[in-house]
């Protein structure tokens, strides 16, 4: 069985192009692979997929060339501008296998149905059409509008399930909201060509004081919504420092896995992202 997490970053940081990251903070300072393989090797994990942080395709090129120069980087998500008029020719710059999809952080733009835009729906079925991936952030305010997405662009996939929700569409665990949150994902999951990462989710919670009864209910929710043939595991390293260390990301979904649905490891810990990213 190989074991993948599906959403990890690297970056080199700079206050310029990282604002959101504050400057005397943990995540302030470069993250690359020399940092994450060892605790791969921990957490008994083979590979991973690189996650777009910055809007840029210059961000594209980068994370390429890392998993070019780093095997174990199984597959790369990247950022182009999806509304762009020329965005069949954009994509035909790029002829990396490592490539797998791409992702837009819709959860910071202002409008709460951007994902409805229709230039951008356009955009996606574009890259679906070419047989990647599209990475769904969202947050719960956003959420509401994920299944009418999908119904829109699912059918442009050419090999099946490519539609991926990144960290259970952020609920707000710290402070302990569960509505609108809650009925979305049951509404989003009932389109069969989407799968659900939980990653993400201690940064949602109390980063000092969060436990793993508190982040129970949003994992039980997932998989209630999505199944476990649908749910994918990913780290959110480096993010996750903020609120835990790798291995206690890991070993959060791996006692959620034990306790709820044990004949899904495989699936879980790899089969599932295989699937969705055309690995």
């Amino acid at each position: 069985m190989t074991r993948i997490d599906a959403h990890q970053h690297f970056w080199c940081y700079s206050t310029a192009e990282y604002g959101w990251i504050d400057a005397d903070g943990v995540l302030a300072r470069d993250y690359g692979p020399a940092d994450l393989m060892p605790l791969l090797d921990s957490a008994r994990v083979d590979g991973c997929i690189a996650v777009q942080a910055l809007q840029t395709e210059t961000e594209t090129d980068r994370l390429l060339d890392l998993a070019a120069a780093n095997p174990r980087i199984v597959g790369v998500v990247g950022w182009v501008d999806l509304c762009a008029d020329d965005l069949e020719a954009r994509l035909d710059r790029w002829q990396a296998p490592a490539l797998v999809g791409f992702r837009h952080l819709v959860q910071g733009e202002p409008a709460d149905d951007f994902l409805l835009t229709p230039s951008f729906v356009r955009g996606v079925r574009t890259v679906l059409a070419r047989g990647f991936s599209y990475d769904i952030l969202v947050t719960p305010r956003q959420a509401g509008h994920v299944r009418r997405f999908v119904d829109s662009v699912a059918d442009a996939a050419v090999d099946g399930r490519r539609l991926i929700l990144d960290h259970g569409a952020k609920p707000d665990i710290a402070g302990g909201g569960w509505q609108p949150w809650a009925d979305a994902i049951a509404d989003m999951a009932q389109a069969p060509s989407f799968s659900c990462k939980i990653s993400g989710l201690v940064t949602e919670a109390d980063h000092a004081h969060w436990t793993a009864d508190q982040i129970a209910r949003y994992l039980d929710h997932l998989l209630a919504c999505f199944g476990p043939d649908r749910l994918i595991f990913g780290s959110d390293w480096p993010v996750c420092l903020l609120a835990a260390d790798y291995a206690r990301v890991h070993d959060l979904i791996d006692a959620f896995v034990t306790r709820s649905c044990p004949e899904a490891r495989s699936q879980i810990f790899g089969g599932t992202a295989a699937i969705a990213y055309g690995l």
